[in-house]
């Protein structure tokens, strides 16, 4: 191209300033070649003519344009050199406040002397997995492309970080280790990830200080390693230093400060622990107080302090250690005070004994104050012949002391690294490492020594390895892509190099200096001047003969020779170091530093200068044979100003670090790269409507590019990329921003036509309109003079009109009023007449009627005289017939047939009636007489007894003690039933308060219901209309919160549990032993592992039951004493006793039944009898069967009481189990007294119904009897016979029979009563027996106790009487407790009856439906049996392995998606029912813990599956709702229920636990399947929701270099492909469509989705706010539609009100951000309304990454950023930049009942589960 076509009009240029190293100016004319000035445009508008020529300035260079401006890698400006690579940092720096550009490989660090929330864990995990050059640079990312490359190649990786002091080195490596630490943190619980990152404070206190460029220098380099294993994760590290500045120790320049460790001692001085060191302010010690400032704006030494020994701590370092160490560097403090006074000959010096400084030093080491005293003055020469001793002059024994002083620290130094090491190192093998050099930059200041010439000498041999792998991956980028290499000069340092470090060079000749006994500094230069005064970076200085130039790469630095010599030897003398051998502070080793050199052995005579070029040569090997990465930090001003840029400092550390030369080398061959698509993309508008055609895209970029570049040397076509020569690029903007330039002029043209066009039209319209209105205007007027003329005639006529119609209407109206008149008294005259007439005719009719009636009544009332008359006389001839017949006595023989033989019957059986009641009377005697001897017996027994004492006073005593015991006995009884009296009374009270309560909480619950549904309407109707109460919003983040915090802790506990069970594998594969090993057979595989204790679940049961609960829980760890055993003894017999008398009512309502059949009522069937037959013998059975089960279980407890008796635990214990019995009991007592209000009501029903019965039957009898004997019809002789039949006819009264039923009556009666007596009698004397017993046994127990009365002291027996006392109590509670236990067991006996009355009832009901249809009896019993089934299955517990096998462990979802929903939840449910059912506790838990494991191994096995893991959250959830909705102790949960749903509800088992350990299940499932959907859905976000192109030809592509490392991205493909967002509305879809076809509950699936948009959300806000590319106005309308989209799917999904919309706002709200105007003070306000969901720093951070796509659109100004930024500087909210990835919203199961009833689940036979039975 020919200069003329780029020095153009309006081209802008750089050109050279003194200030600002570089300044922009404007092309106002065209250059023409040979012009020798350019004229030029400044930007504050003035001219300049620019003088050109060979001799003076060449021209100058070009400006790149606006668009490449801000871009993330310097090798993507078009234009390559300094001025371009300067003012493209300084606007990230300043007006994006971006610290970080790539430059290459290179990351340049600019340190913003402010701390910036850019390193957040959220960062951390946006950098995580990303390619570099994907996201903007980041220190993060250059340690995720080592982290990466590591593990794909499994080759080690290194981070080289350099830069000058205060640039942020220390820092930028900090970083990088904490990346390392959290991404690779270890799998094991070793921490050393921590470890690692707690050596840094430690380091820092150390190695660190205060200079005038940086609060925090490091003053010694360091290379850390850190090693992985073949996971990658973290398991050691170790670290390197380099040249630790040990003079900083003994001097410090005006402003700066020594290491920190010594401030941070002295600020930390009034702790206890450190009186024992006598410190003081740092101010009083000499070597940290010759910086003349102790202190750090904004450094608390003392909490620095704690963390450094928090770190020591953590590194294994022990308080004993620790303590050493502080008491070290306080006796370095103290030496450095001690005084050293001249004598007067100035050769010898002396120790100033008035100071107490060298006692404390000489104390805190443990060595001999009068040795050290004596050689800090003196110094000992060896010679051939002789030893002296020589006094040294106070210079010198100050040196010596500084010396001294200097070897201690930089011992204790290496100490502490060492142990550091000793910290991370691991045994385990290291499969690889990344290592992180932290090493001083290259430096000069106004006097360089030789710590700087180390420093330039290290930097020297890094720049030469950097030059060197920038070139190779230029070559094996061109090699890739098949371009011809040409040969890229770049500059070698090899000859620096060999100055310094080759043979004779000046290391040598300073190490050959060194071992001259009598050698100078002064020498040393002579022979450098001598030996490289020809060398081209060798020069000496014009004025002075004691410094030498070296020329750098950097810069050429002047270095001074005084002290070369004494730092490179690092001289103590050995008189010292023996002293300090001897030192008492052994754990630090001070005294096993190195010696002196003495002797012939080479390896003691190493100087400072070969250990470090030894060293940095082992470093450069490390390095070279690892991927090495580089940071280089820039220093941006030397005032430490945040965000200030000094533009002449940053150009010396550009030039300095190597940026520089690695543009140079990138410019020197094609450093702009665009791949074939991106071109085309960007550059088709330069194409012909002919090139469109062409389908081959790369074949139409060549075309272009030979079109419009006519030089081929220019660019080069690659494999993949169009390689360009520098400036290239911006001449092919140039031409695009013609080509639209052109077109913008041609669209102004036409719009402007168009405009104009449009006014003349609006112009001629507005003309047209007004004639219009003109015109009109006359017209209605004219239209108005017409309109009252007629108007006005119209007046005329009608006045007119009306004058003469009102003449006409009178006196019409007058000839009208005479007409009436007149017709009126003619037609009155004429309707009198007529009225005479009918009057006349209504007389006549009326007489003539009367007439007629009178004479037919006449007639009828003879006939009836007549007829009574004859039938009189045929009645009394009847009668008298009759009279005659039933006097015959052939009558009274029909009547008397078959009389005889019911009189003999009945004769004889009133003779057996008096038989049995004589025998009656007979048993009754005898009954007497026995129990009458019985009692005499008795009675002599008692005297027995009472003859038995033998002093009188004693019986007398005992008989009155008797008495009193009975009294008592009564009062205790009186005051029982009292008691229970009051008990009832007050349960019924309570009762009645409860219902009055529940009740109350009934309506409470409605209103707080209507309250809610008025309060949701009412937050609906708030939230659509955007006024929302802040109070409820409150409430609703506080219970998100608590949830939240609670799942977390489920999340915890299920991540400690993974974690557990990891190391458990890790043990075991640590101690597996080859061969072959057999498990026990009777081990299960799923043998519980479950972390819950066991749970009893019965609640309600029987009193044995309660004590054996109670006996498992709490008596095996609180064994009973032996009172408590007789007690239990006692109600042994109490349980024998109600037996008995269970008994006796069981025969009494035998009786009772029997007595009710004989009744004389309607005669029972057979049928009946033996219904009652069947139930007594029922009945029967089940007292026999529960009687059996009472002795068991008490000879049960006997046996535990036996074997329990024995120990003796506390009775805190005790009574917390009889605590936890009562609870229970009386949640018993309040089911039994409901039972019993239910047997009354229904006793009241069946004694109703058979009085009922009895009334209809006498009244039948009665009617029956009446109604032959009243009634005078006559009938049918078979009629009288049947009649005959009943004893009704013995007589015309019926007293016959009345008297027979009578007497029978009278019998039952005396027989009931007889009964009666003498079981009252039997009870009676069974209770006296049973107070005799009692009596004997308390006779028993009195005399024991006088007895023993009568031997114990006075102290001794107010203690047993105490202890008698307590007993009593004991006793009296244990009563207590066996009345509650009792009333308990009548609850159960009371529901047994019941269920028996129930069952009978309803047998009754059937057959009395079987009577009334006989021919259904059949169908009957098959619906009864069809009801049978109660939806439960039965199984043996040896099945439940197979059980849980079959239904989880094996189980595929597809086995059952053609299935009820949910079907092993159902199963499993089903089979929990049964175990309730048979009230087996242990096959319940055993059930719902294996299950409960059974899914967790599942699960984990399947942590990746989301189908699998979706199937088991829907069974989980399903199981824990059947568990609440069959739960009929919270009826809450049955309101849904249907009827037989009720029915199949949990009768004795509470699951409440069960239920929460099934919640925390639920939870950790629902976190997995989260957790597995964001892992699929990961990899499609960014490139679904930002790169692909959802509108076509939308996104415009901006030129960009493609400098993207070639190791980040995939050797072929480029990387991964992309997905486009139908490839995620599809993946959504398909997560939808498996949790609704898995019958998940709605609710929950809108909840995953919710989850699944906050990630998309979040991932998509966090890389649109960490990439620069995608911040434009195209890539806002394009996520704009694809968010869009999304809604459509939520809308089509009816997911429209899962709130999944509101987790998408902040991301809607960016990209409406990126779409608005943002210009004026009004976009500004608009933005601050609409960026509501957005904080403050993300939407600066999003306006600072505004880029343009073309050189139309405009950067957002500076100054509306600072507008947003101070109108929303009052908004509260966090400060977090980045969306937390990792947030999970509280996960809400809503109760969801089920409809289907457990009866109508079928078992498909598939599942082969034939071991399953249903009951």
């Amino acid at each position: 191209l020919l200069y003329s076509a780029l020095f153009s009009f309006y081209t802008r240029v750089w050109i050279p300033d003194p200030e600002e190293v570089w300044k922009s100016a404007e092309i106002i004319k065209d250059y023409k070649e040979g012009d020798k000035v350019l004229h030029l445009k400044l930007e504050d508008e003035s001219t300049l003519e620019y003088s050109i020529g060979p001799k003076d300035n060449a021209l100058p260079f070009l400006r790149n344009p606006d668009i490449l401006v801000g871009e993330n890698d310097l090798t993507a400006l078009s234009y390559l050199h300094e001025p371009a690579v300067l003012h493209n940092l300084k606007v990230r720096f300043l007006e994006s406040n971006h610290i970080y550009t790539y430059c290459g490989i290179v990351l340049v660090a600019i340190n913003p002397y402010e701390q910036l929330q850019i390193y957040g864990e959220e960062v951390i995990n946006a950098y995580t997995g990303q390619n570099m050059g994907d996201m903007d640079p980041h220190i993060f990312a250059v340690a995720e492309e080592a982290y990466k490359q590591m593990a794909r190649d499994e080759k080690n990786q290194s981070i080289i970080v350099s830069g000058e002091s205060g640039a942020g080195k220390t820092v930028s490596a900090k970083y990088a280790m904490r990346f390392f630490a959290t991404v690779g943190g270890s799998a094991n619980d070793t921490n050393v990830e921590e470890k690692v990152l707690a050596s840094s404070p430690i380091m820092e206190a150390i190695g660190n200080a205060k200079t005038t460029r940086n609060d925090n220098s490091s003053r010694f380099g360091k290379y850390i390693q850190i090693g992985f294993d073949r996971r990658y994760h973290i398991i050691g590290a170790n670290m390197r230093t380099y040249l630790l500045e040990k003079s900083r120790v003994v001097f410090q320049a005006e402003e700066e400060r020594n290491y920190h460790i010594f401030y941070q001692l002295c600020a930390s001085s009034s702790l206890p622990e450190f009186k024992d060191l006598t410190l003081t302010s740092a101010e009083d010690f000499t070597y940290t107080s010759l910086g003349e400032n102790i202190f750090i704006e904004g450094v608390n030494d003392a909490e620095d302090l704690v963390k450094t020994r928090e770190a020591l701590t953590m590194l294994g370092v022990k308080e004993i250690h620790q303590m050493s160490i502080f008491k070290v560097i306080a006796s370095i403090l103290h030496l450095g005070n001690v005084g050293i006074v001249s004598e007067r000959d100035g050769e010898s010096c002396h120790i100033n004994r008035d100071g107490t400084h060298l006692h404390h030093f000489c104390r805190l080491l443990g060595i001999e104050q009068e040795q050290m005293e004596h050689w800090l003055c003196r110094r000992k020469l060896v010679t051939t012949a002789e030893t002296y001793v020589k006094n040294m002059s106070h210079a010198q024994a100050v040196n010596a002391r500084d010396a001294l002083a200097k070897h201690i620290y930089a011992h204790l130094f290496d100490w502490i690294v060492e142990h550091i090491n000793k910290a991370l190192h691991t045994s385990t093998k290291q499969h690889s490492f990344i290592g992180v050099l932290d090493i001083y930059g290259f430096e000069t200041f106004e006097i360089n020594s030789f710590e700087q010439f180390c420093i330039n000498y290290a930097n020297e041999k890094l720049q030469q390895q950097f030059n060197s792998h920038v070139f190779k991956l230029e070559q094996e980028e061109y090699m890739k892509e098949q371009i011809p290499w040409t040969l890229i000069d770049f500059y070698d340092n090899q000859p620096c190099i060999d100055l310094i470090e080759a043979k004779l060079g000046i290391l040598d000749l300073l190490d050959e200096e060194c071992k001259v006994p009598k050698g100078t500094d002064q020498n040393w230069a002579q022979k450098l001047y001598s030996q490289h005064s020809n060398s081209g970076h060798f020069e000496k200085p014009r004025m002075s003969n004691r410094s030498f130039i070296v020329v750098h790469f950097a810069d050429k630095v002047e270095y001074q020779c005084d002290g070369f010599l004494e730092k490179n030897r690092d001289t103590v003398y050995e008189e010292q170091i023996n002293i300090l051998k001897a030192s008492q502070v052994s754990t630090i080793n001070v005294r096993a530093a190195k010696p002196v050199p003495k002797g012939h052995n080479r390896e003691h005579r190493k100087t400072v200068g070969t250990q470090f070029r030894n060293s940095l040569h082992l470093l450069m090997e490390t390095l070279n044979a690892t991927t090495p990465h580089y940071v280089r930090c820039i220093k941006p001003n030397d005032f430490k100003e945040s965000f200030v840029f000094d533009s002449r400092r940053a150009v010396q550390q550009l030039r300095a670090c190597g940026v520089l030369e690695t543009i140079r080398i990138s410019a020197a061959g094609y450093p702009s790269r665009w791949t074939y698509p991106d071109f085309f993309s960007r550059y088709r508008v330069l194409m012909t409507k002919k090139d469109m055609t062409i389908g081959d895209k790369k074949q139409v970029c060549k075309n272009l590019l030979e079109t419009l570049i006519k030089d081929p040397d220019k660019f080069q076509f690659g494999k993949t990329k169009i390689f360009f020569r520098a400036g290239q690029v911006a001449y092919l903007e140039k031409l695009r921003a013609d080509k639209f330039r052109f077109a913008c002029i041609n669209i102004q043209k036409t719009v402007r036509g168009w405009l104009q066009r449009i006014r003349y039209r609006k112009i001629r319209k507005s003309a047209i309109t007004l004639q219009r209105y003109g015109r009109g205007y006359l017209a209605r007027r004219f239209a108005e003079m017409l309109r009252l003329t007629r108007a006005a005639l119209i007046c005329q006529k009608q006045y007119r009109m009306v004058r003469v119609r009102r003449e006409y209407l009178r006196t019409r109206r007058a000839v009208i009023t005479i007409q009436a008149f007149a017709r009126g008294m003619f037609i009155r005259r004429l309707y009198q007449e007529f009225l005479l007439h009918h009057k006349a005719m209504i007389i006549q009719k009326t007489v003539r009627g009367w007439l007629v009636r009178k004479k037919y009544l006449r007639a009828r009332y003879a006939a009836i005289v007549i007829q009574c008359f004859y039938r009189r006389v045929r009645a009394k001839r009847q009668l008298k017939q009759l009279k005659i017949a039933a006097r015959s006595a052939e009558h009274f023989k029909n009547l008397n047939v078959g009389m005889e033989n019911k009189i003999v019957q009945l004769q004889k059986k009133m003779d057996n009636q008096s038989k049995e009641y004589k025998t009656q009377n007979e048993q009754l005697v005898v009954t007497n007489t026995t129990l009458g001897s019985e009692v005499t017996k008795l009675q002599k027994e008692v005297e027995t007894l009472r003859s038995r004492q033998t002093a009188g006073t004693q019986v007398t005593s005992l008989q009155e003690e008797l008495e009193k015991l009975r009294a008592e006995l009564q009062e205790a009884h009186a005051q029982r039933k009292q008691i229970e009296e009051e008990f009832s009374s007050e349960k019924q009270g309570l009762e009645q308060v409860r219902k009055d309560r529940v009740e109350e909480l009934e309506k409470e619950n409605k209103l707080l219901k209507k309250e809610k549904e008025e309060m949701n309407r009412r937050i609906q109707t708030s939230s659509q209309a955007g006024d929302v109460s802040q109070k409820e919003i409150r409430l609703q983040v506080e219970l998100d919160e608590e949830r939240q915090r609670y799942q977390n802790l489920v999340k915890e506990y299920s991540r400690l549990e993974q974690r557990y069970e990891n190391l458990q594998e890790d043990m075991s594969s640590m101690k597996f032993h080859p061969g072959h090993r057999r498990n026990p057979s009777n081990q299960s595989s799923l043998g519980s592992d479950s972390n819950y204790p066991s749970i009893s679940m019965s609640e309600v049961g029987d009193t044995d039951d309660t004590i054996q609960q109670v006996e498992e829980m709490g008596i095996e760890k609180a064994a009973m004493d032996l009172s408590v055993f007789m007690k239990l003894q006692k109600r042994v017999r109490e349980l024998e006793q109600e037996r008995k008398r269970l008994q006796t009512n069981l025969e009494k309502v035998e009786e009772l039944s029997t007595r009710k059949g004989n009744e004389p009522m309607i005669s029972t069937s057979e049928d009946d009898i033996n219904a009652d037959l069947a139930y007594n013998s029922l009945k029967r059975q089940e007292l026999e069967t529960e009687n059996k089960k009472l002795k068991n279980d008490l000879n049960e407890l006997r046996k535990a009481v036996a074997d329990r008796a024995s120990d003796n635990n506390s009775s805190n214990e005790l009574q917390e189990g009889y605590n936890l019995l009562l609870n229970q009991l009386k949640a018993a007592n309040e089911e039994l007294d409901v039972r019993k209000e239910e047997v009354l009501m229904l006793k009241t029903q069946i004694v109703n119904s058979t009085r009922q019965s009895e009334n209809i039957n006498h009244i039948v009898k009665w009617t029956n009897i009446k109604k032959p004997l009243d009634s005078e019809d006559t009938g049918d002789a078979p009629d009288l016979k049947n009649k005959a039949q009943d004893w009704g006819y013995l007589n015309e009264d019926g007293e016959l029979g009345l008297a027979y039923q009578g007497l029978k009556q009278v019998a039952r009666l005396l027989e009931a009563q007889l009964q009666t007596q003498s079981r009252q009698h039997k009870d009676e004397l069974e209770a006296l027996h049973t107070q005799i017993e009692l009596l004997k046994d308390s006779l028993e127990k009195k005399q024991e106790m006088l007895d023993h009365f009568s031997t114990l002291s006075p102290d001794a027996l107010v203690e047993f009487s105490v202890q008698q006392e307590i007993t009593r109590l004991t006793n009296e509670n244990l009563d207590l407790k066996e009345l509650v236990e009792k009333l308990e067991k009548n609850e159960k006996k009371l529901k047994k009856q019941l269920r028996i009355y129930m069952k009978k009832v309803q047998e009754l009901e059937v057959s009395q439906a079987t009577k009334s249809r006989p021919e259904l009896t059949r169908q009957v019993t098959v619906q009864r049996k069809e009801k049978d089934f109660e939806g439960m299955l039965e199984y043996y517990k040896e099945d439940e392995v197979l059980l849980v096998k079959t239904l989880i462990t094996e189980m595929k979802p597809n086995a059952v998606s053609a299935t009820v929903p949910c079907l092993p939840a159902y199963i499993l449910f089903m089979c929990i029912r049964h175990a309730d059912y048979i009230n087996d506790d242990q096959k319940v838990h055993s059930l719902l813990t294996t299950t409960i494991n059974a899914i967790k191994k599942v699960l984990k096995r399947n942590n990746d599956d989301f189908e699998m893991t979706s199937f088991w959250l829907a069974n989980a959830s399903r199981l824990l709702h059947c568990l609440k909705q069959y739960t009929a102790s919270i009826r809450a949960f049955m309101t849904q229920n249907t009827v037989k749903q009720n029915e199949h509800c949990l009768k004795n088992f509470d699951l409440a636990e069960y239920r929460q350990v099934l919640s925390d299940l639920s939870i950790q499932v629902y976190q997995q399947l989260v957790r597995v959907a964001e892992g699929i859905m990961q990899p499609m976000i960014v490139s679904a929701m930002l790169e692909s192109e959802s509108i076509p030809s939308l996104a415009g592509v901006k030129p960009m270099g493609y400098r993207n490392r070639s190791s980040s991205l995939d050797c072929e493909s480029g990387g991964p492909a992309g997905y486009t967002l139908q490839a995620l509305i599809r993946q959504l879809g398909q997560f939808y469509t498996v949790m609704a076809d898995h019958g998940l509950d709605p609710e929950i699936s809108q909840q995953v989705v919710r989850q699944l948009f906050y990630s998309i959300n979040a991932v998509t806000l966090n890389n649109l706010l960490l990439r620069k590319d995608v911040c434009s106005w195209s890539t806002g309308v394009q996520l704009r539609y694809n968010i869009s989209q999304l809604e459509e799917w939520l809308r089509g999904k009816n997911l429209h009100q899962s709130g999944a919309v509101a987790t998408m706002e902040p991301v809607i709200q960016a990209a409406q951000l990126l779409q608005v105007k943002k210009k004026t003070s009004q976009d500004a306000e608009a933005i601050c309304s609409l960026c509501t969901a957005l904080s403050l720093q993300q939407i600066v951070k999003i306006l600072n990454l505004y880029t343009p796509l073309n050189e139309f659109e405009e950067r957002v100004a500076v100054s509306f950023i600072r507008d947003i930024q101070n109108r929303l500087q009052d908004r509260i909210e966090n400060n977090q930049l980045l969306v937390d990835t990792k947030y999970t919203f509280p996960v809400l199961f809503p109760y969801t009942p089920s409809a289907l009833s457990l009866e109508t689940v079928h078992i498909p036979a598939s599942l082969s589960l034939h071991f399953l039975t249903r009951v």
